[in-house]
């Protein structure tokens, strides 16, 4: 498997969303399409320099797989300096390090299928959202998809444009529903915020939860956490519900603290196995993670997030035990086969074997 790689791409064009948010499309060459083939519900991590400071970013594809660009879209984020960089200095012929599409924020689509697929997005939440329902739409012509969408005010929703160019073409297959939690409920809109109860009120309607195939949550933690357990409790199997969190409510990561029954070491030996090459170094139980231990040690391995989340340094454990502070990503089954995030991962045993190769 060839590892996530780092590519320098020109910035094409730059769109102003909304008054907070940005959409931008790169040129990718020719020699490049292949490994910036992506799938519906990945994301790009783009790296640059801002002043002294080198800054990676992760941020979802709102394009179509059939829509011929590769797009991502960025919401300026209160003291966030990619996101304000992106708004405000960003232009067409800027060039910006992009790493190859990851994420697993998707699902397989097939032709002849007539599924049902549901999606609850808030504010950014809709940029893997709608690289989703596009592609769905353009690839399955018997399904139908419902999006249930919540930002703040009209002038607020990123793509409105946009999704009501798509609700219109595809009538009868796509229906939408904005919630506006800062205005008052209009024709065709819902006021309040998305939760248990506005989850509870559409599947008592013509949207019956044990019929949903696919739910896709995207938005922040709280969000995501209760319209999941509503849907479960409404009927959809767990296994039809995909999450991916747009930032966390816990800010401290616990300490990792070291099993009664390890060896009596103070470190641990750690080798790292990426694109067929292996690098060991010794890293103290409680010490930094293994990811950065790494790093220190010379190995350019891939990150974004550092907090759990993003999924990006995701690596398999191919011996000894590791112990991770968060988990917002990985689902139960990686975890059963040894699957963790590097970011969050110290060594538990004398010997880690970490492999990205298999990642």
């Amino acid at each position: 498997m060839t590892s996530p790689s780092f590519h320098p791409l020109t910035i094409r064009e730059c769109r102003r969303e909304t008054a907070d948010t940005v959409s931008i499309a790169f040129d990718v060459p020719a020699d490049l399409a292949d490994r910036f083939r992506f799938v519906q519900g990945q994301y790009l991590t783009l790296k640059t320099r801002i002043g002294d400071e080198e800054v990676r970013r992760s941020y979802s594809i709102c394009s179509g797989v059939g829509d011929g660009e590769l797009r991502v879209a960025v919401k300026k984020v209160d003291g966030g300096l990619f996101s304000t960089h992106a708004n405000q200095s960003l232009a067409p012929g800027a060039v910006l390090e992009v790493m190859t599409p990851m994420g697993r924020f998707h699902t397989p689509l097939s032709p002849d299928a007539a599924r049902t697929y549901v999606a609850f997005a808030a504010g950014s939440g809709i940029t893997p959202v709608m690289s989703i329902l596009k592609t769905v739409l353009a690839q399955e012509p018997k399904s139908r998809f419902v999006l249930v969408y919540g930002n703040r005010t009209v002038s607020s929703i990123i793509f409105r444009e946009e999704l009501e160019d798509l609700k219109n073409r595809y009538i009868g297959r796509l229906v939408i529903h904005h919630v506006l939690s800062r205005e008052p409920e209009e024709a065709g809109l819902l006021g309040g915020r998305i939760g248990a109860g506005l989850v509870r009120e559409l599947c008592a309607g013509p949207l019956k939860a044990e019929d949903i195939d696919a739910a896709f949550l995207c938005g922040p933690q709280p969000m995501v956490e209760e319209v999941r357990d509503a849907l479960a409790a409404c009927g959809t199997p767990a296994a039809n519900i995909h999450v991916e969190l747009f930032g966390t409510t816990t800010s401290a990561r616990p300490a990792v603290k070291k099993a009664a029954t390890d060896t009596p070491t103070d470190a641990a030996t750690v080798a790292i196995l990426q694109d067929g090459k292996r690098k060991e170094f010794t890293l103290p139980y409680d010490g930094e993670s293994i990811l950065d231990a790494a790093h220190r040690h010379g190995a350019d391995l891939p990150y974004s997030c550092k907090s759990g989340v993003c999924c990006t340094c995701r690596a398999r454990v191919r011996e000894g035990k590791v112990e991770m502070a968060e988990n917002y990503s990985l689902e139960p089954w990686e975890v059963e086969a040894g699957y963790v995030l590097t970011c969050q991962s110290r060594p538990l045993t004398e010997r880690v074997v970490i492999d990205f190769d298999a990642a």
